[in-house]
């Protein structure tokens, strides 16, 4: 039974590469039709290869301004809601106030809510302000709903930090402002990285939230429902594969430069 023997030994490793397969199968489809050249409105069958949408990715008008609007509110709500949710995150590790524990708890409704209940409600607030929906309401319901992710991916972080580093970083003479530059935030870089990031993702994906609040503003998600009841452009297959390609890119930088420090940290050593 040398085959049985060698797939036991081998299934955790089998099972895990099936399952990207499995992961990773819906971009493969995307980029496969990237280059086809539908005969109808629908890029739902494959017909010829064409690189044409490659050419012209902005071919299709209103595709490359909604994309960049969803560019500007994904870093927009990145930034406010990184800020604050790190903040959140130290003020809920690192002090003892009150309504701490209630706090705690209202932190994770937006993450336990459904996004249709808290579009609606959002909805609602702006209409009884008066506010105009547009930007600046898709932009201030984006970094409510991403605050959670950011609290909680750095709170986590903050919790596992040594109180005993900053502590030596003071005993030698550091003041609170270059403890927490040199000390603290380091530490807790990572997890302030981790929550940017989500918070990017959810934002540049969102289209319940924006659906309610954006009034007659287009983001790329809505560009991209909207067209896929008039017919689906292949300029919207080829910004979904230069976007994968980015990611994918991203990381292999990341894994590269977190090799080569771990590598010159043993050197020194």
């Amino acid at each position: 039974m040398p085959f049985v023997n060698w797939l036991k030994s081998r299934l955790v490793v089998i099972a895990g590469l099936l399952t990207l397969a499995y992961l990773l199968l819906p971009n493969v489809v995307v980029t496969v039709f990237s280059f086809n050249n539908p005969k109808g409105r629908f890029n739902y069958q494959w017909q010829e290869f064409s690189t044409d949408a490659w050419r012209d990715p902005c071919g299709v008008a209103g595709l490359c301004g909604s994309l960049a609007l969803s560019l500007q509110i994904a870093l927009w709500a990145t930034l406010g809601a990184t800020l604050l949710g790190t903040l959140i995150a130290f003020a809920l590790v690192r002090y003892r106030f009150r309504a701490r524990g209630a706090v705690n708890s209202l932190i994770f409704l937006p993450m336990a809510m459904p996004e249709v209940v808290m579009a609606a409600s959002l909805l609602t607030l702006f209409l009884n302000m008066g506010a105009q929906l547009g930007f600046w309401t898709i932009l201030i319901a984006h970094i409510m709903f991403c605050l959670s992710f950011v609290v909680v991916a750095v709170k986590a972080r903050v919790m596992s930090m040594d109180p005993r580093l900053e502590q030596a970083a003071q005993d030698l003479y550091a003041g609170p402002f270059q403890t927490f530059w040199r000390v603290t935030l380091p530490i807790a870089a990572p997890g302030i990285a981790a929550g940017a990031l989500l918070a990017f993702a959810l934002s540049f994906d969102d289209f319940i939230i924006t659906n309610f609040n954006a009034g007659s503003t287009v983001t790329f998600p809505m560009f991209v429902w909207g067209s896929a009841q008039r017919g689906t452009p292949v300029q919207i297959n080829v910004i979904g594969t230069a976007m994968f390609v980015v990611a994918v890119l991203l990381v292999l930088v990341s894994m590269v430069f977190t090799q080569h420090s771990k590598r010159r940290d043993r050197q020194k050593a």
